[in-house]
């Protein structure tokens, strides 16, 4: 029998088997984990369904026909109120193509699996108060991390939506004061746009066309968004497509407003630099400022008292 033979029977009853086995499942679940999170779709299948759902408001997609095992799987044992979640997050974050539903629900499954062998791994070498509590902490964040992923990235497009908001009303009340209607001015900003903000409008106004009525689209848009100064300008056109108010005063009254506040926001941020300063000068400076001003003095006294 060779060296190698010999050493691989050692090494194999020397380690136990739940730890061959927590080993088997890592391995097994990160690239797994890889593939869900990193392949991309098939380029004539994507093409096919952005055409067919573009500007469609689709909650969720019935996949349960061919859904693979793991899919299915994840289904189970992730919660309701989970997969729910998942879906109010969704339309905040710009529906990522790269992350669709059911994608998500994969991950939270495999990443709360590899939390959990990870954990099962580490405590058995001892089962430890800790080691049980770390353990259950890495399965629970890995269990989270698609929410989290999802309310950073939705976090970041609402303020790009913010800070976009009071332009795009600017291009708006100059169209429209033209000679534009509301719509016209509407599709003209988002197709002039690059941002979140001018895909919400270019997709509003797809739900328009293909027969949703225009309140409830805007509606439907206002839900999409957390920003509140785009909410309430939602609320003042759909007042003023009830009541037959003027859209240019409308206009021009909310980007007033909204140009307004985004100035007071930035002073109130100006504002707060001082006091944000504060505590890394107490901290941080007057330290070292401290020990290279005083440091010498304090030697030379020591050196005179001893």
């Amino acid at each position: 029998m060779s060296p190698f033979t010999l050493a691989t029977q050692s090494l194999a009853g020397a380690v136990p088997p739940l730890v061959v086995a927590a080993a088997a499942a890592v391995a097994t679940s990160v690239p797994l984990l890889a593939w869900l999170v990193v392949a991309g779709k098939d380029p004539a299948r994507s093409r096919v369904q952005s055409n067919l759902t573009r500007g469609l408001s689709v909650s969720a997609l019935d996949e349960r026909g061919r859904a693979s095992r793991l899919g299915l799987l994840a289904r189970r044992f992730v919660r309701a109120r989970a997969v729910g979640r998942l879906e109010r997050l969704l339309p905040l974050a710009g529906r990522p193509p790269e992350w669709p539903l059911d994608r998500l629900v994969k991950a939270k499954f495999v990443l709360a699996g590899a939390g959990a062998t990870l954990g099962l791994l580490y405590c058995s070498g001892g089962a430890g108060p800790g080691r049980l509590a770390l353990a259950a902490a890495v399965t629970v964040v890995g269990y989270f991390v698609p929410e989290l992923l999802l309310h950073s990235r939705g976090q970041k497009r609402q303020k790009a939506i913010q800070l976009e908001l009071a332009d795009t009303l600017d291009q708006m009340t100059i169209a429209v004061e033209a000679g534009l209607g509301f719509e016209s001015a509407m599709a003209r900003a988002g197709n002039k746009g690059k941002g979140p903000l001018a895909e919400e409008l270019v997709r509003t106004l797809q739900e328009i066309r293909v027969g949703q009525s225009r309140h409830d689209a805007y509606l439907a848009l206002a839900d999409r968004t957390t920003v509140v100064d785009l909410r309430r300008f939602i609320r003042a056109v759909v007042q003023a497509d009830a009541y037959g108010t003027a859209i240019a005063d409308v206009l021009r009254t909310q980007a007033k407003e909204i140009r307004l506040k985004r100035r007071q926001r930035a002073e109130e941020k100006a504002m707060q630099i001082p006091v944000k300063v504060i505590f890394p000068l107490i901290l941080c400076i007057l330290p070292t400022l401290f020990i290279v001003l005083l440091g010498p003095a304090v030697i030379d006294i020591m050196e005179a008292f001893s």
